[in-house]
């Protein structure tokens, strides 16, 4: 029985793993794909203090290699049900099952999809979630990012740096994202702005050929030819099968204060699937430490 299980190998799991080993703690991580969570596929990170620029891949690769120098052990499985037992807690992932004395869960949000009809027949045929992974099949095109966030405007900004043109698709007038960002995105000249629009449907047969956009104002619609879309549209938590453990808010986040602590002795959460407000590379990171410390202080103390 290890003395800590994290659920989750993002920003927050591996920062909680480090904490946890540097006081002694044996951990390990279960991960369902690979080691660094979403911030992989970020082209640049440029909010992380001390570090003006860095890849999201090289970020997480440091991050991974960090913690595996430290001695924790990974497990690449897919939770599915996780339970108190005496002495701690078991999670069962297929035929695998773990156990540990206290449970952090770090299980980040998965991309949010638009919702439309054949967008899942047309993921990988023309429908992407990342820029960074499939923007090269675009490269000397044209293409359409949908969204207003900061993913949607450092997707936009990283494909205008390959692609001939870039739309950029999104329900108000105004960004969500980040002042700098949508600065740089109104300046650069290759990315063209589809503002007030919704995507009403997508088309093509065995891969995408374009878009049918809706203005919101007029109710007007019009075709944008383009083989690609990037779905940049938010995020939701995948916290369901914890949810006998830390209780959900309606929006299916993890309730839980800055002590990281749930309603379950032992157990804690820690990174984008908690309920807050800003859920940034920063706070990711702040929350892996306030956890893991916090399970340290809550083990010893048993």
């Amino acid at each position: 029985m290890y003395d800590i299980l994290i659920v989750g190998g993002g920003p927050a799991g591996l920062t909680a793993a480090i904490y946890a080993r540097r006081a002694g703690k044996s951990v390990l991580v279960v991960e369902g794909s690979g080691l660094g969570g979403q911030i992989l596929s970020s082209p640049l990170v440029e909010n992380w203090p001390g570090q003006a620029a860095v890849s999201g891949a090289d970020w997480s690769e440091a991050l991974s290699r960090q913690a595996a120098d430290l001695g924790v052990e990974t497990a690449f499985r897919q939770v599915k049900a996780a339970e108190p037992i005496e002495g701690g807690f078991m999670l069962t992932a297929g035929r695998k099952s773990f156990e540990g004395r206290a449970l952090i869960l770090c299980t980040g949000a998965k991309h949010r999809h638009l919702g439309l009809p054949r967008e899942e027949e047309l993921v990988g045929r023309g429908v992407s979630y990342c820029a960074t992974c499939d923007g090269a099949f675009y490269a000397g095109g044209e293409t359409a990012v949908a969204g207003g966030g900061d993913s949607a405007l450092q997707s936009a900004l990283y494909l205008s740096g390959i692609c001939k043109t870039v739309y950029l698709i999104h329900r108000r007038e105004e960004f969500r994202g980040s002042e700098i960002l949508a600065r740089r995105v109104r300046e650069r000249e290759n990315i063209v702005l589809k503002l007030s629009r919704t995507i009403q449907a997508l088309e093509g047969e065995d891969k995408l050929t374009g878009l049918v956009l809706r203005d919101v104002t007029t109710g007007g619609t019009e075709r944008l030819a383009v083989p690609g879309l990037f779905v940049a549209v938010g995020q939701a938590p995948e916290n369901t099968p914890f949810a006998p453990l830390a209780e959900l808010d309606e929006s299916g986040y993890f309730i839980a204060g800055e002590d990281c602590r749930t309603r379950t002795p032992g157990v804690f959460v820690a990174g984008d699937c908690r309920a807050k407000s800003l859920r940034q590379l920063t706070t990711a990171a702040a929350d892996g430490s306030v956890a893991a410390t916090a399970a340290c202080q809550w083990l010893d103390g048993q």
